[in-house]
């Protein structure tokens, strides 16, 4: 029998859960529930965002998760990240505070800086004039306070290019312990996957599935001939074998539902392996990023003239 890949080890030493429930474009009214049920079938990680407009409903279902047994807080795995709006130094505790507020906890396993992108306090949306310059650095400084003050046991970043990650590492106190980003077989980041590794840094694939459900990034990737025939071959289904295989990759995945039994089929993910022969299969795929985040870019405003320039070329 395959050896289960239930966690991955941080630099921190702390283990990360290898499959959370991811939270975006879960609206306020049904995220309850999905948290609800992916804790009741063995979830330990829930991904969440002040951006994602959802962490009061998130965090009423957790206490009514603590008050009735069900599970303990130490035994969960809670991710929250900093919005392009929160990153001068002195609203980075604020941030923070209101999410551990909304959430009603006391400390964050991992908190990330969720773009290196920085916005007008207090603006709400993507327009240009929202665009200002970041300071990364000076964030970070503040982002290691919170863990120093114990608030969040782990920081990272999210959506870091090579470039952006290692020009982080070199003035970082605190390394970065994640970087989370879009990671599934149309876009299999190799590069990037590479360089986290040689730096200690763990990375955690968010849109796994592909956004294969509702919004505005959608794909097919369910549907692909190389994953529908090695799904048939091990009698699995596509998404097992997509996340499946992104735990082979050596990184977390976080798959977002709704749906009660996709939920549930989405955690069935351990106990079984993708053999050599078929996991070669995965590079024959045509690759595509699907998050391309032109929001954040803007000829004369913002720090960043191109989608290009966003990346650092990893487009």
């Amino acid at each position: 029998m395959a050896k289960a890949i239930r966690f991955f080890e941080l630099n921190t030493g702390a283990k990360i859960p290898s499959v959370g429930l991811g939270t975006w474009q879960s609206d306020p009214g049904v995220v309850a529930d999905a948290v609800t049920t992916a804790i009741k079938v063995g979830y330990r990680h829930i991904d969440c965002a002040q951006a994602y407009n959802n962490e009061k409903e998130v965090g009423t279902a957790l206490q009514k998760l603590f008050s009735e047994g069900v599970v303990k807080r130490e035994d969960l795995w809670i991710t929250s990240k900093l919005w392009c709006t929160d990153h001068a130094p002195e609203d980075v505790p604020k941030a923070l505070d209101k999410t551990l507020e909304n959430l009603q906890l006391e400390y964050l396993d991992l908190y990330l800086i969720h773009w290196p992108v920085s916005m007008r306090k207090g603006s709400v949306g993507f327009k240009p004039e929202n665009l200002t310059q970041p300071d990364i650095p000076s964030t970070w400084k503040a982002m290691e306070a919170q863990y120093y003050f114990g608030k969040a046991r782990a920081i990272g970043v999210s959506n870091f290019s090579s470039k952006k990650l290692g020009d982080l590492q070199d003035i970082a106190e605190v390394p970065p312990a994640v970087n989370q980003v879009e990671c599934h077989p149309y876009w299999q980041q190799g590069k990037l996957r590479e360089f986290c590794k040689s730096r200690g840094v763990h990375l955690s694939g968010y849109s796994p599935l592909g956004s294969p459900g509702t919004g505005s990034i959608k794909s097919d990737i369910l549907k692909n001939s190389v994953i529908t025939t090695i799904a048939e071959k091990l009698g699995k289904t596509p998404a097992q074998v997509v996340l499946h295989w992104g735990l082979q990759m050596g990184h977390s995945v976080l798959p977002k539902s709704t749906n009660e039994s996709r939920i549930k089929e989405n955690f069935d993910v351990f106990d079984w392996s993708i053999p050599d022969d078929l996991l070669c299969k995965f590079s024959e795929i045509p690759q595509t990023k699907l998050v391309k985040s032109t929001g954040f870019v803007h000829e004369t405003l913002g720090a960043y003239k191109t989608v290009e320039e966003l990346w650092d070329g990893e487009v």
